[in-house]
């Protein structure tokens, strides 16, 4: 019946008015928003009608939920997941999408029925709605939601290439992303000339890797790094040694952390670069940057940093650390996928060879248009980490001690992986020995972790930044990466602890190397027959 649709259509025809009307005051150009970002309306139709258009906003669920629950459609929410937002009567029914236009879609029958929610349909929902807890932030971060605010204008608005200089549409654009590349350059103690946008942490440790020794190819032609970097690192050295490049890979301490003796004694006269990662993406151990950026300036040799891991969660200054290249990721700090930075100093300059060409954006460094979009949220990202910074430690790293202290207090035989002071808190990298790390991951199925770096988890093969620092091979296999971010709760980490400790004794009830270890039985001194 149509009294029992009237609110949600009005709601919905109310909501169409004030935005056709904030549509029509913008292409009418009145001064409604300041760029770059259009946070402050001055106009007082604008602000009426985006008041109207909020009102509506929350109005309307009320509404949807009413008609939803007046034609007793709730009962079809099991079969059809994607129909609604939920009923406060029947308590059935979770999701974004109308639920008459759904039905009429489907060709439903709207005879009315039972409007109430059997136990099974009640398991059910509950069933296709929960996921998993995400406790995997060093694989990616989700986006802030301040984030977000600050891109939505640039999805939708102000969509101008920021590279037009011919009209107002690239000007708006071109003023935020240089507003993005000022936030950048905040967050790490940088002038804005020295950022560089690109796609993301993997292309900014490329052109650090391969422009810099391509550039200075004809007089240095040897290159230092760790075993434990970034696969893209590594990768790129293994390139650069096919051109005739010499790369020398610095073994790590038990702790993960480089012999600073050792990595001296590596330069030499024809060294034009040692790369080093600030944070470790596997065990979060924190190498000694300032130290290592002192020793490459005294040697007259460039140092890059991949801070993927680190900006925007331990305080970082390229000029007191004497860092010439860094490289930043935008989904590791809570910003989008698909951007990122490189720091390139500026003096004593940094020359690199571009690895593609085009337009000559980005200073020649990185040809192709920049998106404003997700510049504007890494942009975003920064300034909020940078205020953020000091909060979000003390936070994560009382969460993590609760983690690990929870852990090793209920199970025995449990490794921490690196270096337990010089590391940041937010990974933690556990080993549980007699277990393996693929059973216990499939056994936590309703917690988001995983057993290493997200770009090599698809391989059965054990950590090589794990088989770097020493650790046993059985060990490395049982191996569980934790990340604690931002987003992450008290109760979320006591839940994690609890189905961990839970599911580690079932597997190692169920282990006969658990019951000969129990028996007194030295594993180490069996030898093992293969067939």
């Amino acid at each position: 019946p149509l009294k029992e649709i009237l609110p949600t259509v009005s709601t919905f025809l109310l909501r169409g008015f004030a935005l056709s009307e904030i549509s029509s005051l913008q292409r009418r150009n009145l001064n409604v928003v300041s760029a770059p970002y259009p946070k402050n309306p001055v106009s007082l139709p604008y602000l009426f009608f985006y008041s109207l258009l909020n009102f509506s906003d929350v109005l309307f669920p009320f509404a949807l939920r009413f008609a939803q629950h007046r034609l007793n459609l709730c009962h079809l929410r099991p079969a059809f997941p994607f129909c609604c937002l939920g009923c406060p009567v029947c308590r059935v029914g979770s999701s974004l999408t109308w639920p008459l236009r759904s039905i009429f879609l489907s060709g439903i029958d709207l005879t009315p029925q039972s409007a109430v929610a059997s136990d099974a349909a009640i398991a059910l929902e509950a069933e296709s709605v929960l996921r998993p807890l995400y406790m995997d932030v060093q694989a990616t971060t989700p986006l802030d939601p301040r984030v977000l605010d600050a891109m939505l204008p640039y999805l939708v608005n102000y969509y101008g290439n920021p590279h037009s200089r011919t009209h107002a549409y690239g000007w708006e654009s071109e003023a935020a992303m240089e507003c993005a590349r000022q936030q950048v350059a905040s967050l790490i103690g940088a002038d804005p000339r020295e950022i560089i946008f690109t796609s993301g942490a993997t292309e900014s440790n490329n052109i650090a890797i391969k422009g810099v020794a391509r550039f200075y190819r004809s007089r240095k032609k040897h290159l230092i790094t760790t075993q434990t970097e970034h696969k893209c690192v590594l990768d790129s050295c293994r390139s650069l040694e096919a051109e005739g490049f010499k790369v020398t890979y610095l073994p790590v301490k038990k702790s993960g952390i480089i012999d600073l003796k050792e990595l001296e004694a590596a330069i030499q006269p024809d060294t034009s670069l040692v790369s080093v990662m600030t944070v470790n993406n596997e065990i979060g151990v924190k190498q000694p940057i300032k130290e290592i950026g002192q020793i490459c300036s005294s040697r007259k040799v460039y140092f890059h940093t991949d801070a993927a891991q680190a900006v925007g969660k331990i305080p970082l200054d390229v000029n007191d650390m004497k860092i010439d290249l860094m490289s930043i990721s935008g989904h590791k700090i809570y910003g989008p996928k698909g951007v990122g930075a490189i720091y390139i100093r500026r003096r004593p300059r940094v020359r690199v060879e571009a690895l593609q060409s085009g337009g000559g954006q980005e200073r020649g460094m990185r040809s192709g248009t920049v998106p404003t979009p997700l510049v504007v949220g890494l942009g975003a990202a920064c300034e909020v980490a940078q205020q953020e910074m000091e909060y979000d430690h003390k936070r994560i790293s009382k969460l993590a001690e609760r983690l690990i202290q929870k852990i090793m207090k209920s199970l025995p035989d449990v490794v921490m992986n690196g270096d337990p002071e010089h590391h940041y808190p937010g990974c933690i990298n556990l080993s549980f020995a007699y277990v393996e790390g693929e059973s216990l991951l499939m056994a936590l199925k309703d917690v988001a972790l995983s057993s290493g770096s997200a770009c090599t988890s698809a391989s059965l093969e054990p950590s090589y930044v794990l088989r770097a620092i020493g650790t046993d091979e059985d060990l490395a296999h049982s191996s569980i990466r934790f990340g604690i971010g931002r987003f992450t709760t008290e109760e979320e980490v006591d839940y994690t602890v609890e189905k961990c400790i839970h599911h580690v004794k079932r597997l190692r009830e169920m282990s006969p190397l658990w019951e000969m270890v129990q028996d007194g039985i030295d594993l180490k001194s069996i030898k093992w027959t293969q067939h």
